[in-house]
């Protein structure tokens, strides 16, 4: 398609561009026609840019082929080349992927198995193991390939390291069974280190390499490197076992036999011939200095020369000392001759051995040293090794300084040979060191041998007589080639002269970086992976194609393409990317690898890379001007460049729009090659542009259908130059680039010079005849005057007749004067301006369009005093300008006789602003008037403010009307007028002040750190001076300012931290106003979650985003990427709340989210982490997108347009709503019958049914029904009103009297029938009103208990936190329970005044807790007594023989059971060992009695002694999981359970609520509450005043328990104030108070009962002002209000009795209609809002923790197991039964009932009936009998009867989970139990429950005596002697102690 354009300068030709542009449509004209230069080159900085900013990473680069993930972790990978298959090992599977697309082949599980790291592998037959074996998964760390053996070896973490192996081409079969399996294998004898082979830690490093046998050998071998796992390492079990079967069977370095085929007793061992030389091992005390971590382990040179071995090398680092601040990791390179022949003669690994250092660090000191080796990848002569600066922790890694080194091979073999020279030789120092702490080592230091000559295998291998293994000191050294932080992994590639390295990072990206040929970046490119992935630190190209590279993620397995060349459209593009991978195949014009373009291994087809831009090809088209009168043969074409010979080829030129003329090439040739081309035919030359004398063709090579090279050549016509530039023709003519002449005689420019007369003409620019400029002075208008214009270069016009033209229509006349002067006669110029200027032109007469040449135009300046002048000053200051004017009444020309007068009238001032400034001075004041002199200096010293001067500023003066001046400064505040003095003095009507602006605060004082924030900065006389700064933080301005008199507001700029910065007031850029002020800058506001997350695309969806610190925010907005329509405004609620509408879309597709906050772009710091290389790459909002989707639509129920409706009848509409993924609420809903609003009810997927209660109107008319969703809106319908009643009147008289019967008949039933059909939708419309009421209520109440209890949860964060009881409080009410609630009502004492909340109150302690109270003349025999009964009961047969013996006495109730076996708990607290072996005698004796008659019911209640023992050691030992664990859910269930009854009315005497989850409990009463808020102030529990929330239908106890609650949320219980020892205080006026109570003198009386005073009955309005105090007379009179009697008050309702009275209200008429049972609605409602909070406690109470296992659980379920195993009982019902008894039931139950237990709250009996229906759900749920459900069930268990199914199978997955953990040695369970008992001990006298157990001896003393008579133990023992003394010591004692249990 031509392009074309203007230019006096054509471009030239022979700078052909030498790149096509990408391909355009074809058009009729000719290809690329253009009159424009081509574009120049980029500028070198675009060029550099990837060099400059190593970010820019070019698309296509790098491209993903394939992708496999893996579910676990992954660890290795190897490829097999030949197979074409890739070996992928992850944590706990093996993946057989195949090689071009990574799709899955065979797949084997290796994990999890029964394991632990202090047993023995049990592969070992002789292995046994007194440690539990867990579950343990497995971490492979060796995959090799051994293709020889057709083997895989895949090692693990699991059994100390084991290795399998795997048949290659099918991982999932094993290839040799190792250890052999029983016969027919033969027996062999397997040792620990046959099997000890990788490190047996997830995170100790281990690398592998298979070695080809040795020549002559049979078998491969593995070199095995192994991080040091055993004693005394990091990785070793911290359980302070000694235990370590690594040490001797692991050595650090190995090489193992891997001879598959070979004898199987060899396999993997170290018996090679030497037998066990062939390891590196530490010795065990040097260890600890020699912290090896193995890198990789790999051969070189990969295919040595013939005779040669390759070595093999070690890649490892000695890691930093633990606890030494200057120890660093020091990176190591170890090399090791791989064995000889078989017949040589035989090599200890340690002989070869030698080891030396690799530094990469930078010119800057140690602290640009990387000191610790992460990847290596050696390629041919290079080792290139990435290292890294140790991170201080695994979340500083991906931020890492890290560094690329290269390390030449040839320098480590000089190094190592001048070691072993030195060693041996010719000693040098600091060369190098034996290794003296390796086991296999020779000595401790060098010995020179001089009569020894080394031989060069010597110097390179060692041997055995000289010392091994060698370190050598010096490390070699090399300078950083390439740095970024987080790297981790290294390849590199040798491509077309450059060098290629790929390199990962630990935040998931691979990294491209070109190295020239000496080693510098030419260009790096990125691509992400993983997003997070760490890279694994070896990569692989692929062996078959190395155009692939393979590597490992985290997770990931990638296939990953080298280059993506196809993304380059140009070969400048393409070669000048610097990508050595890609480059230009010239014929097919397209950037590809070398191996995809044809023919490229022959020169000249590709150009790559290395070659540079300028190898592409170009062209130069000969002639490259051509003039459209000539005809041409044709063109030549020289070409340039990487371009094959064209001899032969099919070759045209193309000129686009399908036009193609013949091209030939002469013969073959290469860089510089000739062609010739036909021209362009004559008839598709392309037209010349407007005003342009030539246009510019683009011309195209085409071979073989490929345009592969473009050139331009220009078309030029002389003759259209002087039609171009008529007035410069003969200059434009011979400046042409073309070859163009002037006729002077024609005044015409010709390309043939023939065609001009004979007569002299111009040959150059200069000879041009040309007007020259002459300055000339401004003339008046109207005047006539004569003009002599000088010219050059004219003897050949002399004589000529020209005339003088202005560009007007008419002309004057000109006169030669001479040959150089020209005299334009009379000419006469107007003007109606001001000025205006004339360009003059001689033009030949009658000549139309032909000039005098006139470069540099000649002009006239006319002006007009009359215009533009409007006083004196103007008039007379026009005399600066040349013009001659003078004032007279008005500006006029100066006449010939002088003025009257050349003063002007005084200064007029009409405005001056600003009306103040700064004492300081400086302000710019600007004055507006007339007369203001009539040039600067009139007024440079005339301008004041009273007595101070004010400056003019000479470049803002206009004469007359403006000086512009600044002021100076002034001694003190003053006002004055300004005056001017311009010969005569003005002043001004308005007074100009000095005034001291001040500044006293800054509001809001704190904003987000990102900015924006609109801040107001009050102060006095802030409007003054003209310039104003406001400076945050000393040098950021405040943007948009506004100022008055009293404040400035602006909006503040960004801060760089959260810190308070100084705010300073600079008024004319000097000094800040006095006032200290500063802003805080705090950190910005944080966006956690938007939702909904979908929105029609209309948009106007209520969009809520929750987030942090919206305190902060002034103003948002949310906007849509791509597809967004205007951005929304969005109303902050509070500081973790805002809504949005959601903008509308064009379209219906997923779109990231952005929102402005304060004007700016929110940025989630968050997902700023630091993007390698791509600075730039922070995706703003974070990660919220928003899902478009199409908008909803809807229809009436059978979908017609009209709907007929009688005004008067009730409407109710069946709207049908289509599917469509939203997931819209009800509220968002808004449906409109005309301007009528139609009451949504209920709201499924499918269907919204609405009903209209007011009337629609009587008249007929239509209504639209339209929907409104957001911004959509939807007419369905239209509503008729008005009936045809009419028309059936006038049919009915029509018809015959049979037909009005058929009628009448037929109208009577369809009216039934519609009747029937409207009672029928009225009642499904009622059931589903009533289903959506109680979905309503529970969506509602769940949502406000969230917030509640969110708002609980950060007040207990904030405050004491949950109110635990102490533990020896929690162990006196659990173990007596009823004791407890009497000590509770004896011995606590009201609280404290809440005036002095910090002091405890003075109580009485429990009997247990405090001193033993006895005479002091008795203590001493009674202690030694108690001392001596003590010994006693820690006598195991005393105890047994002593429990039984109670137990057998009938009148030993169950009381005193339970009373005995808690005090022997307390007794024993101390020893909890010896406690649970009592415990456990005594159960097996239960069980035996249970076993011989129904076992399933033992342990169902509590009847023996032991059985609550077994309660008791249960509360010990779970009570930290209790504490821990589930006490916050339990806290916040029961929270929740407050506050969801609290929502409702409660009948203060029945106890009765509206929200409650028992049904006897409930209040079958609608009665409506409102809430009422209250300000209430009480000084007490820490707080002033609060608002409280209550419901109107209170009595006043209950409002003043619920402003208790609120004031003392942070108070135990026990420490509150009591309801009625305050006094309630209501202010109803300033004047006018009442004290509130339950009863007094305004109580209401019905039906003969007291109504108890309400908030409703006070009247009492929200936001009501309330007093509270405490006070010195308890209000007795009423008691308690639950107890008042029925018969004389009520609060709610009436007895339900007296309701058959004859005399019934109307109300309690109305509440009979109803029935009570629909209320039951109402246990659902509260059942869906506390579910959340009861499946918490649940599966906090059913779950186990990681870090804490119920290890008494364990233990004691496992007793039982054994226990029924012993007695043979082996149904599962009976042991699950048994469990459940001994932990849910017996402990969980009654922690469920009894939260008293465990928290300091009060339990409330409607708390304690709610508790009890769950407890009934947590007892169903642990029950394995069915439930018998019915209709007549008890509603207790109806309510959970859906939930119980769900619970059981977590029940049952407990028992499981307790049965798979690993069990408890005797020994562990006693060390717990010890550790137990230590936590808590001295918290109870002992002396105390020994007295109190005495009692039951002295009780029972015969039967016991008895007992102990008929025991032969205790006979032997005498135990029977002892308890005599114990009651000798004790007799007469007269301490009567509480003993009540």
């Amino acid at each position: 398609m031509a392009r074309r354009a203007a230019g006096g300068a054509a471009p030239s030709a022979r700078a052909a561009a030498p790149t096509r542009p990408p391909p355009r449509p074809p058009s009729p004209g000719p290809r690329g026609a253009s009159p424009c230069p081509p574009p120049s080159p980029l500028p070198l900085l675009l060029l550099l840019l990837p060099l400059l900013l190593p970010g820019a990473a070019r698309v296509g680069a790098l491209e993903i082929q394939r992708r496999f993930p893996s579910p676990t972790p992954t660890n290795n990978f190897v490829l097999d080349g030949a197979a074409g298959t890739v070996y992928l090992a992850a944590v706990n599977r093996l993946y057989q992927l195949s090689g071009a697309n990574l799709s899955l082949e065979a797949e084997a599980a290796v994990g999890p198995v029964a394991d632990n790291p202090l047993c023995h592998a049990p592969q070992l037959p002789q292995s046994s193991c007194g440690h539990p074996r867990r579950l343990t998964d497995n971490y492979n760390k060796i995959l090799q390939l051994d293709p020889g053996q057709g083997l895989v070896v895949a090692c693990g973490t699991i059994y100390q390291g084991f290795c399998q192996l795997r048949r290659r081409g099918n991982i999932s079969a094993l290839a040799v069974h190792f250890p052999p399996a029983a016969p027919p294998a033969a027996p062999v004898s397997v040792f620990p280190s046959m099997l000890n082979v990788a490190a047996n830690h997830p995170n100790a490093s281990t690398v592998g390499l298979v070695l080809p046998p040795a020549a002559g050998a049979a078998g491969s071998r593995l070199l095995v490197g192994a991080t040091f796992t055993g004693f005394g390492s990091a990785f070793f079990p911290r359980n302070n076992s000694l235990e370590d079967h690594r040490f001797e069977n692991t050595p650090e370095i190995s090489i193992r036999s891997l001879d598959a085929s070979g004898d199987p007793a060899k396999l993997f061992t170290y018996d090679l011939n030497p037998s066990d030389d062939n390891i590196f091992k530490i010795k065990q005390g040097a260890k600890e200095q020699h912290k090896l971590g193995f890198v990789r382990a790999f051969l070189h040179p990969p295919a040595p020369p013939p005779g040669a071995e390759p070595y093999a090398y070690l890649a490892l680092n000695s890691e930093a000392r633990a606890g030494d601040k200057d120890s660093q990791a020091r990176s190591l390179l170890a090399r090791i001759c791989l064995p000889r022949a078989a017949d040589g003669d035989p090599e200890k690994l340690t002989e070869s051995y030698v080891q030396l250092g690799l530094q990469c660090a930078g010119g800057a000191g140690r602290g640009d040293l990387y000191s610790r080796l992460v990847s290596v990848f050696p390629e041919r002569e290079l080792l290139f090794a990435v290292f890294e600066r140790t991170p201080s922790g695994p979340a500083a890694r991906a931020a890492a300084p890290a560094a690329l080194c290269a390390f030449r091979f040839a320098d480590v073999h000089a190094a190592i040979r001048a070691a072993r020279t030195s060693c041996f030789v010719a000693p040098a120092p600091d060369v190098v060191a034996v290794l003296d702490s390796v086991v296999q080592g020779s000595g401790p230091t060098c010995e020179p041998k001089p009569n020894i000559q080394l031989l060069s295998e010597q110097l390179d291998c060692g041997a055995a007589h000289l010392q091994h293994p060698l370190s050598v000191l010096q490390p070699l050294k090399a300078s950083p080639v390439f740095r970024a932080p987080g790297l981790t992994a290294v390849a590199v590639a040798s491509v077309n002269n450059y060098t290629v390295v790929f390199l990962g990072t630990a935040n998931g990206r691979l990294l491209k970086v070109n190295l020239n040929e000496t080693m510098h970046v030419v260009s790096t490119q990125a691509l992400t992976v993983a997003s997070g992935e760490p890279v694994h630190h070896i990569m692989q190209f692929d062996p078959t194609d190395p155009g692939y590279l393979y590597l490992m993620t985290s997770h990931q397995m990638a296939r990953v393409k080298v280059a993506a060349c196809e993304a380059h459209a140009s070969c400048r593009d393409c070669v000048g990317a610097a990508d050595a991978y890609c480059g230009w195949c010239t014929l097919e014009t397209r950037c590809t690898l070398q191996q995809d373009c044809a023919n490229s291994s022959q020169p000249h087809f590709w150009t790559s890379a290395s070659e540079g831009p300028g190898r592409c090809p170009s062209m130069t088209v000969l002639p490259a001007e051509i003039n459209v009168h000539q005809e041409y043969p044709g063109m030549i074409l020289q070409i340039s460049g990487h371009l094959p010979s064209l001899s032969g080829m099919e070759m045209a030129c193309d000129y686009g729009g399908d036009i193609h003329t013949v091209a030939r090439v002469p013969g073959p040739a290469y860089d510089h090659q000739l062609a010739y081309c036909n021209l362009l035919p004559r008839a598709h030359f392309p037209p010349f542009p407007d005003a342009h004398d030539h246009v510019t063709v683009e011309m195209a090579l085409s071979v073989n259908g490929h345009d592969i090279v473009t050139a331009n050549f220009t078309i030029y016509d002389c003759s259209r130059i002087g039609h171009v530039q008529p007035r410069e023709a003969c200059t434009s003519c011979l400046s042409a680039p073309w070859p163009c002449f002037w006729c002077a005689q024609q005044h015409v420019c010709v390309s043939n010079q023939s065609r001009c007369e004979a007569s002299p003409n111009p040959t150059g620019p200069q000879d041009c005849p040309q007007i020259l400029p002459m300055s000339l002075a401004p003339v008046p208008t109207g005047s006539s005057q004569d003009i002599l214009v000088p010219v050059t270069s004219s003897a050949a016009f002399h004589g000529t007749a020209l005339e003088c033209s202005f560009g007007l229509e008419q002309s004057f006349e000109a006169m030669w004067v001479n040959e150089s002067v020209v005299r334009c006669n009379q000419v006469v110029l107007h003007t109606a301006q001001k000025s205006q200027v004339f360009t003059l032109s001689l033009q030949l007469k009658g000549r139309p369009a032909q000039f005098l040449d006139s470069p540099d135009p000649m002009t006239v300046e006319v002006y007009n005093c009359a215009v533009g002048s409007p006083d004196c000053s103007q008039c007379l200051g026009r005399e600066d300008l040349g013009h001659l004017c003078v004032w007279s009444e008005s500006c006029r020309l100066r006449g010939p006789l002088p003025p009257p007068s050349d003063t002007c009238p005084a200064p007029e001032i009409h405005l001056i602003e600003p009306l103040s400034g700064p004492l300081h001075g400086g302000t710019r004041l600007t004055i507006r008037g007339r007369n203001l002199g009539r040039r600067l200096s009139d007024v440079a010293h005339g301008v004041w403010i009273g007595s101070v001067a004010c400056e003019p500023l000479a470049d803002k003066y206009t004469v007359s009307e403006e000086i512009v001046c600044r002021t100076g400064p002034a001694p003190g505040p003053f006002s004055a007028v300004v005056s001017v003095n311009a010969s005569k003095e003005g002043h001004s009507r308005q007074h100009f002040s000095y005034v001291l602006p001040t500044v006293h605060s800054v509001e809001p004082a704190m904003g987000p750190e990102a900015g924006g924030t609109r801040v107001t900065i009050h102060g006095s006389h802030l409007h003054a001076g003209s310039e104003l700064q406001v400076l945050v933080n000393g040098t950021d301005p405040c943007a948009e300012l506004l100022r008055t008199d009293s404040s400035i507001t602006c909006t503040v700029p960004g801060g760089s931290m959260p810190a308070p910065v100084p705010v300073c007031v600079r008024l004319e850029r000097r000094g800040c106003v006095h006032g200290n002020l500063t802003f805080s800058y705090m950190r910005n506001p944080v966006i956690i979650s938007i939702s909904p997350r979908r929105s029609p695309v209309s948009g106007g969806r209520t969009i809520t985003v929750a987030g942090e610190r919206f305190h902060m925010v002034q103003n948002v907005s949310m906007a849509v990427h791509h597809i967004g329509r205007e951005p929304t405004l969005c109303k902050v609620l509070n500081s973790t709340l805002i809504t949005c509408p959601s903008p509308g879309a064009l379209s219906n597709a997923s779109a990231p989210v952005d929102f402005f906050i304060n004007g700016r772009a929110y940025v989630d710091q968050a997902a700023v982490a630091e993007e390698l290389l791509d600075s730039a790459r922070v995706q703003r909002g974070g990660h919220f997108r928003l899902d478009y989707l199409p908008n909803p639509q809807f229809s009436t129920a059978k979908r017609e347009k009209w709907i007929k409706h009688h005004p008067g009848e009730p409407l109710t509409l069946v709207i049908h709503k289509e599917q469509d993924g939203l997931g819209l609420e009800s509220h968002e809903y808004l449906i409109k019958i005309g301007q009528v609003a139609c009451d949504i009810q209920i709201v499924s997927d499918r269907v919204i049914h609405c009903s209209v209660n007011e009337s629609l109107g009587r008249a007929e008319g239509q209504l639209p029904i339209t929907i409104q969703v957001g911004n959509f809106n939807q007419t369905i319908a239209t509503l008729q009103l008005g009936g045809s009643e009419m028309a059936i009147i006038v049919s009915i008289v029509v018809c015959s009297v049979l037909l009005l019967l058929s009628v009448v008949a037929l109208f009577v039933f369809c009216t039934k029938s519609r009747r029937a059909e409207r009672y029928w939708q009225k009642t499904l419309l009622q059931m589903e009103e009533m289903e959506s009421q109680i979905r309503e209520e529970i969506r509602k109440g769940f949502a406000e208990l969230q917030t509640d209890m969110t708002d609980l949860t950060k007040e207990l964060n904030r405050s004491q936190g949950i109110p635990f009881l102490e533990y020896r409080h929690f162990v006196t009410r659990t173990f007596f329970p009823k004791c407890s609630s009497l000590y509770e009502e004896r011995y606590v004492l009201p609280s404290q005044a809440p005036g002095s909340p910090g002091s405890p109150p003075t109580q009485e302690t429990h009997p247990l807790l405090g001193e033993w109270k006895i005479p002091e003349e008795r203590r001493p025999s009674m202690e030694e007594g108690v001392g001596l009964f003590s010994s006693l009961i820690n006598n195991k047969h005393f105890l047994i023989i002593f429990v039984h013996a109670l137990e057998q006495q009938k009148d030993f109730a169950v009381r005193d059971r339970c009373s005995l076996a808690s005090l022997l708990t307390i007794a024993l607290h101390g020893k909890l060992e010896y406690y649970t072996s009592i415990m456990k005698e005594l159960l097996v004796d239960l069980i035996d009695a249970s076993a011989a008659k129904n076992p399933k019911l033992m342990l169902r209640r509590t009847e023996s002694v032991v059985e609550k023992m077994l309660t008791n050691w249960m509360s010990i030992c779970m009570y930290s999981c209790l504490r821990e664990t589930v006490g916050e859910p339990f806290f916040l269930l029961l929270c929740a359970i407050k506050q969801q009854i609290n929502k409702g009315s409660i009948d203060a005497i029945t106890g009765k609520a509206r929200y409650t989850l028992n049904e006897e409990w409930l209040l079958r009463e609608n009665i409506e509450a409102k809430p009422r808020n209250l300000n209430v102030s009480f000084q007490g529990c820490g707080m002033d005043s609060l608002s409280v929330r209550a419901m109107d239908t209170d009595t006043l106890t209950q409002v003043k328990e619920k402003i208790l609650e609120a004031f003392c949320k942070n108070v135990p219980y026990s420490q509150w104030p009591r309801a009625e020892d305050v006094d309630l205080e209501w202010f109803a006026s300033s004047t006018q108070s009442f004290i509130l109570r339950d009863l007094d003198d305004t109580s209401v009386v019905e039906d003969g009962r007291k109504k108890l005073n309400t908030l409703a009955h006070y009247k009492i309005p929200e936001g009501a002002s309330l007093a509270m105090s405490l006070t010195d007379k308890k209000d007795t009179t009423l008691g308690r209000v639950k107890d008042l009697d029925t018969e004389k008050y009520f609060h709610l309702v009436l007895p339900t009795d007296e309701l058959a009275e004859p005399k019934k209200s109307h109300r309690q008429s109305h509440r009979k209609k109803v029935l009570p049972e629909i209320y039951l609605t109402r246990l659902l409602s509260t059942k869906g809002t506390l579910q959340k909070f009861l499946d918490d406690l649940f599966k906090a109470i059913l779950s186990i923790r990681e870090d804490k296992p119920p290890l008494a659980v364990k233990y004691f379920f496992d007793f039982l197991e054994e226990q029924a195993e012993r007695r043979g009982i082996s149904d599962p019902d009976t042991l699950h039964i048994w469990k459940t008894n001994s932990l849910p039931l017996r402990f969980w139950v009654n922690i469920l009932k009894n939260p008293q237990f465990v928290f300091d709250i009060e339990k409330t009996d409607h708390i304690d009936a709610c508790l009890s229906v769950i407890a009934q759900a947590f007892i169903d749920a642990c029950s394995i009998s069915d439930l018998q459900l019915g209709k007549d069930s008890p509603t207790n268990k109806l309510l959970y009867a859906k939930e119980i199914p769900e619970y059981r199978k977590i029940v049952q997955r407990y028992y499981k989970q307790i049965q798979d953990m690993t069990p408890l040695s005797e020994q562990e369970m006693n060390a717990h139990l010890a550790e137990e008992s230590r936590k808590y001990q001295n918290e109870f006298n002992t002396n105390v429950a020994m007295a109190e157990i005495y009692k039951y001896a002295k009780r029972y003393r015969p039967q016991i005596m008895a007992a102990l008579e008929a025991n032969p133990t205790a006979r032997r023992t005498q135990l029977q002697h002892k308890f005599e003394q114990v009651v000798a010591l004790m007799e007469n004692n007269i301490y009567e102690c509480y003993s009540e249990a």
